[in-house]
């Protein structure tokens, strides 16, 4: 599903230029949990940004499911997106002023569905996470754990191939972010690919597939655990 070929990420020039990745080359196949370990400036973020299509890299190619992202531009890289990625991001990133079912039902707006199918959708999606009897409320009468399951049924809502995880338990307690791994794992085990971005080894381990990256290489890529 995700091919990176010899992607650099450099900016400045010079005796200024930073390599945010230097080279990397990186295969995830369908229906894969893979962890990209690494510490604040390693690349990780920059990787994951690559990887979900908010950014470009400077120079190499980055195929998704065989379809050459890495020179489209902005319209293109929204496309692709709202029709093949999900973000579950550590700050949860719920609009205050949505109520619950109106902040899962984002995604769908932006593939201009009928508002009756998003609707269907984005309950169907909250009722994945156990959290149908929530869809009136609004973030701020959540708990952070609860808000968390929201962004995974707004991730879940467009149904995406590939499923991003950015530090997910960054802003939880222990069991709360145990809890959320779990989930994000079950979401792994009914077939969805899932790359998950994390500096705490001890989260990696959920994965079955360890990448670990530092100063913008991969200095080691390691399969855990099988299936």
């Amino acid at each position: 599903m995700i091919e990176l070929k010899d992607i650099y990420k450099i900016y400045g020039d010079g005796d200024s230029e930073i390599r945010a990745l230097d080279g990397i080359n990186l295969s995830v196949a369908d229906g894969e949990f893979v962890a990209i370990v690494g510490q604040s400036g390693s690349g990780k973020s920059t990787a994951m940004n690559i990887i979900g299509c908010l950014d470009v890299p400077t120079y190499g190619q980055y195929f998704l499911d065989g379809e050459d992202v890495s020179c489209m531009n902005e319209i293109q890289l929204a496309d692709v997106r709202g029709r093949r990625l999900g973000f579950i991001f550590q700050q949860y990133n719920l609009i205050p002023k949505l109520s619950v079912l109106e902040n899962v039902e984002l995604p769908l707006v932006y593939k201009a569905m009928k508002p009756e199918e998003r609707r269907l959708k984005a309950m169907s999606a909250l009722e994945k996470v156990g959290l149908p009897d929530r869809a009136d409320k609004y973030p701020s009468q959540l708990s952070g754990g609860q808000q968390q399951r929201v962004s995974i049924a707004r991730a879940l809502a467009g149904d995406p191939q590939l499923i991003l995880a950015d530090e997910p338990t960054g802003a939880l307690d222990s069991k709360t972010g145990k809890d959320v791994l779990d989930f994000i794992s079950s979401l792994n085990d009914e077939g969805k690919t899932v790359v998950l971005i994390t500096h705490d080894m001890s989260v990696a381990q959920k994965a079955k597939r360890i990448v670990r990256i530092q100063d913008g290489k991969i200095v080691s890529d390691e399969v855990i655990r099988e299936g």
